[in-house]
């Protein structure tokens, strides 16, 4: 499909963050436009919230399968509300959540605790907001 930049923030945020309140929502969508803002390292030849986005095994919600089966929690099956579209503009406006960093990965552990360092060593845990944690790269991600 044909989403424009913002869409797709929009429907990024709602599909990995939409059961996380606002700020969870917002954290998402730091760490996308984070990942589109950064200039050296793996998401450095990134330019665009559409090439953040569909980068290979980086979002389940933008894969239309997971492990062989189709993956009915996708961006294209999110039914979009207001919230979703502020935040994509707030985002994308230049504003970042100031406790997050300049967070380019999160993840839920499905456990209480969050891990020091993910994936391996590139990133360092910076906080943890609703299911989500947040990691901040380190310098060893300059490297990858």
């Amino acid at each position: 499909m044909a989403y424009s930049d913002l869409e797709l923030l929009a429907r990024i945020v709602k599909c990995e963050a939409g059961g996380e309140g606002e700020n969870g929502m917002k954290a998402v969508a730091s760490v996308v436009m984070n990942r589109v803002n950064v200039t050296y390292g793996e998401y450095g030849r990134l330019n665009t919230v559409r090439e953040v986005v569909f980068q290979p095994r980086q979002f389940t919600c933008a894969m239309e399968s997971v492990g062989g089966r189709y993956n009915a929690q996708n961006i294209y099956n999110m039914a979009l509300e207001q919230v979703n579209w502020d935040i994509a503009e707030w985002a994308m406006a230049g504003n970042r959540l100031t406790n997050l960093g300049i967070a380019l990965w999160f993840f839920n552990p499905f456990s209480p605790n969050c891990r020091n360092n993910f994936p391996s060593r590139v990133g360092e845990f910076v906080i943890r907001i609703g299911d989500h944690c947040f990691y901040n790269p380190t310098d060893a991600y300059a490297d990858t």
